[in-house]
């Protein structure tokens, strides 16, 4: 296999300006040689492949070839509901046993243990498994065996979750569902793609028959339609072992049903639809034009050139389209022109925008003028070859950090290739191939992609936007502007020349007068001669990564109320601007090929900048950060354009109940503080350019208050070097100076508000916050989270599951030290309005019954088992220990430390768990809000 590879890589090498033989095209895509694959004689496909991302783990995946499309009318909705029931009793787990043992071993249902049904598919997933205890291994396959042709499908279990099922379906219909249900009909037309939306028919899902389920999952859940994929760190021949015996077992089902293909017809003449919805908050036109995809058995090289050809497509549209929004007044609030997979078994061209309001002409033929632009020009040879250069970065830095390739993104591969038979190549190939095929795309093989895809055949145009108050585009006028800009004159694209370098001249530097050995965290402390504090860590966890954090105290709580509005709004457009001599538009050219990134992060208590790189990049994110302290750009141009396009996002977002939920609830839990800001269109009204160019020279000068932290894979001598330079070249303006405490707070003792919200869908939504000052230190931090786990699996076996009342309950956890100390508990959750009070009551009881017994010791093992297992797997990733620096210096304690987790989660018991639980209750502020349906009148 190997040979075959290199001798293909070879040619093309060799021959990469000549037009390809259609022989070499032909040739299949070589299989990573590192997943095993086979078929047992039941017909059921098996993929195992070893991963040590993260090491002592294992995933494992049942992939069903069957979705909601082979549901009879009578089964509307119960693909995925039998998904639903996989979790509700197999014959070797009865009820919900297997759930309750792998939590036991610290896997966690919803994170760990979860599925999805699409159109096409379903897929379950036990991920992040223990890989040490083989008999945990062996659980996990008798559970996949068991998914596949042993579920028990009790009437008392079906019925139980009939009402989760309804509550997912109520959770689920927002604007954006009810009006796909409305253009699905037209863009699918004639398919069965049309009369399916996967959550299904809800009187069929609270009526069906018993045996409509189970006949659905005879016909359909069976060993030819059916993959296993496990990856991790096991022993690829011990679990082979394992699945031939286990697997071979299940019988194939007899005459079995033919598995449909779903086809769309094809249309000569441009369709048009209009779906609106009264809690639809932006207008948007999307223009799908549908083609035939790849058969599986053409998926190729050739197959695979196309795919590279595309994406370099699609980043020369994106690019254009970024570039006419960072200008004056612009036609849309975004838009894209992209080609790629539609549906199995189709691709499309994407056309789209969202118009400002009441100007979808405008944004319509604007948008179409970009396609029809590339259509007749193309594009330009400065454009493809940035977009080359980008795509060889991305693809040698995946190769560079191909040992971080997780247990799910190999899952997703193997899926797709049983699926639809997508191309399985591993990361040596992907970089090889990648770098030899770029060199065979030329400006036609591009170009020729925009004509092929971008045509009036099969083309449907969706409009959606708000019912009232706004107005839309009718069929006539759009076929109207389509024509228009179809004949219109175009000019082709002017690409601008990009700038040398980012900074001219010599940098003074500084010295570095201290530097200090932080043991504890392998780290080193550097103190420059301008005040700066810079600490350092080599970390090669991601080894074509470097990571970048500056904080100085102060944020926000140092402006006026005044001023609040400015400050919400100026990390989005201080990112925009560009910097330096170079605005955006130039940067961005300027960086063509490199990995990197830097961006600003003004909050309530401190300000700071947030940077990434890669190793050969790192001077280029050094020079980044600092123009943005010496020579920070303030653009007009890209102020107006970005403002316009805020402020006609904002214009409807009174229609969004989400909006007037999220407003009513930020206003009460801050006891109507003056300075608790809701975002609107009229806010840009208190809102100057000249007053945000003020705030950021304000908040970024003082360089001696800033500590910077620098964790990556680059060498010690390396990073000082560049720390002194760039960091140490900034000059120092003494000033000391902490944030503000505007005691901004809860209401105190219980406040309850039931508050009428218009809703389409009758559901109500309730929000319960609990607040109580009290220390920040690493038991109590830790002894929270626990709680909140603790909640967690109470709220899901009480609420989702006993009471099907909900599709499930988010809870929060928020602990804080400044300004003032204290811990914030929040529960959430959609539910039938008849329903929200009385599970509502739920949420109290369950914390009463901590509060006066305890949690019980299976969950608090349970939870703990949990916590260990994911902080064992963040420890190697770069990010855990930038915020382990982070935590050292700016809450005073190493949150890496045994003490300060490890022996805590060893020691914690129940009582302690209890008495936290008691203190933090007692005497605690509480709001209570429930949204409800505004009754008619």
């Amino acid at each position: 296999m190997k040979k075959h590879i290199l001798t293909l890589l070879a040619l093309l090498i060799v021959i990469p300006f000549i037009t390809f033989a259609q022989g070499m095209l032909d040739q299949p895509v070589p299989v990573d040689a590192a997943v095993r694959m086979g078929k047992l004689e039941n017909g059921m496909t098996y993929f195992i492949r070893h991963n040590e991302e993260p090491k002592e783990r294992v995933s494992f995946y049942m992939v069903q070839n069957v979705g909601a499309l082979v549901e009879d009318d009578d089964q509307n909705g119960l693909a995925h509901f039998l998904e639903h029931m996989a979790f509700n009793g197999t014959q070797h787990y009865p009820e919900k046993g297997f759930l309750d043992y792998l939590e036991k071993n610290g896997v966690a249902f919803g994170r760990n243990i979860n599925a999805y049904t699409a159109f096409n598919e379903t897929v379950y997933n036990l991920s992040d498994v223990p890989s040490t205890r083989e008999g945990l291994i062996d659980s996990c396959l008798l559970v996949l065996h068991d998914w596949s042709d042993f579920l028990e499908l009790s009437n008392e279990e079906i019925d139980a979750e009939r009402g989760v099922i309804s509550e997912e379906w109520r959770t689920r219909r927002n604007s954006g569902f009810r009006m796909r249900n409305l253009w699905f009909p037209v863009v699918f037309e004639g398919s069965k793609w049309a009369e399916r939306d996967v959550i299904g028919d809800l009187d069929i899902i609270k009526n069906f028959e018993y045996e409509t389920l189970r006949k659905f999952y005879h016909d359909w859940y069976r060993t030819d339609l059916q993959a296993v994929v496990i990856v991790g760190d096991i022993d690829v021949d011990a679990v082979e072992t394992k699945v031939k015996e286990l697997f071979s077992a299940i019988p194939a089902v007899e005459n079995p049903k033919t598995r449909p293909v779903f086809e769309i017809p094809e249309h000569d003449e441009t369709k048009y639809v209009l779906a609106t919805d009264k809690e639809a908050t932006n207008s948007s036109i999307s223009i799908y034009i549908k083609h035939k995809g790849t058969p599986p058995a053409d998926k190729n090289i050739g197959y695979l050139r196309e795919d590279y050809i595309s994406n370099l497509f699609n980043q020369m549209t994106r690019d254009r389209i970024q570039e006419l929004l960072q200008k004056g007044n612009p036609p849309f609030i975004n838009g894209s022109v992209q080609v790629g997979g539609f549906v199995r078994g189709y691709d499309a061209a994407y056309i789209t925008a969202t118009a400002n309001p009441d100007k979808e002409d405008e944004g319509l033929k604007a948008i179409y003028t970009e396609a029809q632009r590339v259509v007749r020009f193309g594009f330009t040879e400065g454009e493809l070859n940035r977009a080359k250069v980008n795509l060889l970065t991305n693809m040698e830095s995946a190769y560079k950090q191909r040992d971080k390739i997780s247990n799910d993104r190999y899952a997703r591969g193997i899926q797709e290739y049983f699926l639809t038979g997508e191309p399985l190549t591993d990361a040596e190939f992907d970089w090889q191939f990648g770098q030899a095929i770029l060199e065979t795309i030329t400006l036609n093989d591009v170009n020729a992609l925009a004509t092929k895809m971008i045509v009036p055949e099969n083309r449907v145009v969706v409009i959606t936007g708000p019912e009232n108050g706004t107005k839309h585009l009718t069929e006539e006028e759009t076929m109207a502007i389509l024509a228009e800009v179809e004949k219109s004159e175009i000019n082709p694209y002017e690409d601008t020349a990009e700038a040398a370098s980012l900074i001219e001249g010599e940098l003074p530097g500084a010295e570095i007068i201290s530097s200090k050995k932080l043991d504890e965290l392998d780290a080193v402390e550097w103190k420059l001669s301008n005040n700066a504090t810079v600490i350092y860590k080599h970390a090669d966890y991601e080894k074509d990564q470097i990571q970048l954090k500056a904080y100085s105290p102060g944020g926000s709580s140092l402006f006026g109320s005044d001023d609040l509005y400015t400050s919400m709004m100026l990390n989005q457009f201080i990112d925009a601007f560009g910097v330096g001599d170079f605005d955006a538009i130039t940067l961005k050219k300027m960086l063509t090929g490199k990995k990197v990134g830097m961006t600003t992060s003004l909050s309530d208590l401190d300000e700071g900048f947030n940077g990434n790189s890669t190793p050969k990049d790192f001077e280029t994110m050094m020079q980044l950060l600092y123009l943005q302290f010496s020579n920070p750009r303030f653009d007009q141009e890209a102020y107006e354009a970005l403002k316009s396009r805020y402020v006609a996002f904002l214009s409807n977002m009174a229609n969004n109940p989400k909006k007037i939920m999220s407003d009513s609830t930020s206003l009460i839990v801050s006891n109507y503080h003056d300075r608790t800001k809701l975002m609107s269109a009229n806010m840009f009204d208190e809102i100057s350019f000249e007053k945000m160019k003020e705030l950021y020279l304000d908040r970024f000068t003082d360089i001696g208050d800033f500590t910077f932290f620098i964790v990556g894979n680059i060498e010690e001598e390396v990073a000082k070097e560049m720390a002194a330079k760039y960091i140490g070249s900034l000059e120092d303006s003494p000033r000391e100076e902490e944030w503000v405490d505007h005691n901004i707070d809860m209401p105190e003792g219980k406040t309850e508000k039931k508050i009428e919200v218009p809703l389409e869908t009758e559901k109500a939504n309730v929000n319960v916050f609990i607040r109580t000052e009290m220390d920040y230190t690493p038991a109590n931090n830790i002894e929270f989270q626990v709680l909140k786990e603790i909640l967690n699996l109470r709220y899901t076996e009480e609420i989702r599951e006993k009471e099907g009342g909900t599709y499930g309950v988010g809870v929060g956890a928020a602990s804080r030290k400044y300004p003032t100390a204290r811990k914030t508990l929040q529960m959430v959750f959609d539910a039938d309005p008849e329903k929200a009070d009385h599970l509502k009551s739920i949420l109290f009881s369950e914390i009463d019954k901590i509060v006066e017994n305890g949690p019980t010791q299976v969950d608090l093992d349970k939870v703990v088992l949990n916590m260990k297992k994911n902080r064992q797997q963040a420890k190697e990733h770069n990010n855990y220990w930038l915020n382990a620096l982070y935590n050292q210096y700016y809450y005073g304690f190493n949150t890496d430390a045994k003490e300060n987790f490890d022996d805590i989660l060893d020691n914690l018991t129940t009582a302690q768990i209890h008495e936290f639980t008691k203190t933090f209750y007692s005497g605690a502020d509480v709001v209570d809000i429930v949204f409800l349906p505004k009754k008619a009148e």
